[in-house]
């Protein structure tokens, strides 16, 4: 864990919303670019931004003005990045998580004075990138790595590359795919965590 800054402030007062964004950029420099372009045109810009297959340069991020970024660290291209908006960043301490690969990254969100007139002084976002294998749980990564119980609310978001009837109902299955999904699904309830946006993006302990 690293933490990047720290200054306290009441979150509730100076962030009457927190707004997030999740995207796959798909490694193109034009989807990151058009992306961050359209946050100017918003009355309230996003405070984090979690990207899944960002674009990269000998494993360096592409900047914007207004975000701070990160990324897992070498060896290999990142897979995964979260963007912090400076804004955050003036205002509350943040700390990056890495887990040793290069397709999950967290950043925690702090404040001692309970965050967003809650109780709860410390928030968990992670960005998740799953990539096919040719093996179980046939996913890079077990959803019991990022499904975890958490004493704070955590968000994990990311490109799963899943398909289940909860998150997509109109969508025709194969067994092959609800097989793999089920796996991850059965996880996140059994903490529990709550799908919140449907197709399958996001999840949250709730607050």
């Amino acid at each position: 864990m690293e933490n990047f800054f720290t200054r306290y402030t009441d979150s509730s007062a100076v962030f009457p919303s927190f707004p997030i964004v999740q995207h796959n950029c798909l490694g193109s420099w034009d989807v990151f670019l058009s992306l961050f372009h359209s946050f100017t045109m918003l009355p309230h810009p996003p405070l984090l931004v979690a990207i899944q297959d960002p674009p990269s340069r000998r494993s360096l991020l592409p900047t914007f003005p207004g975000f701070l970024s990160f990324a897992p660290p070498p060896p290999g291209r990142p897979r995964v990045a979260i963007y912090v908006s400076r804004t955050l960043n003036q205002h509350l301490s943040c700390s990056t998580v890495f887990y040793g690969s290069s397709d999950m990254l967290s950043v925690d969100v702090f404040s001692p004075e309970g965050l967003f007139g809650s109780p709860y002084r410390s928030l968990r976002v992670t960005s998740v990138y799953l990539l096919r294998t040719n093996s179980p749980p046939y996913r890079s990564i077990l959803p019991e790595r990022f499904f975890s119980f958490l004493p704070y609310p955590h968000l994990v978001l990311g490109d799963f590359n899943l398909h289940h009837p909860l998150a997509d109902p109109c969508r025709s299955l194969s067994e092959r795919e609800f097989t793999i999904s089920t796996r991850y699904f059965d996880a996140a309830f059994e903490v529990p965590y709550h799908l919140l946006n449907t197709p399958l993006r996001l999840y949250s302990i709730p607050i």
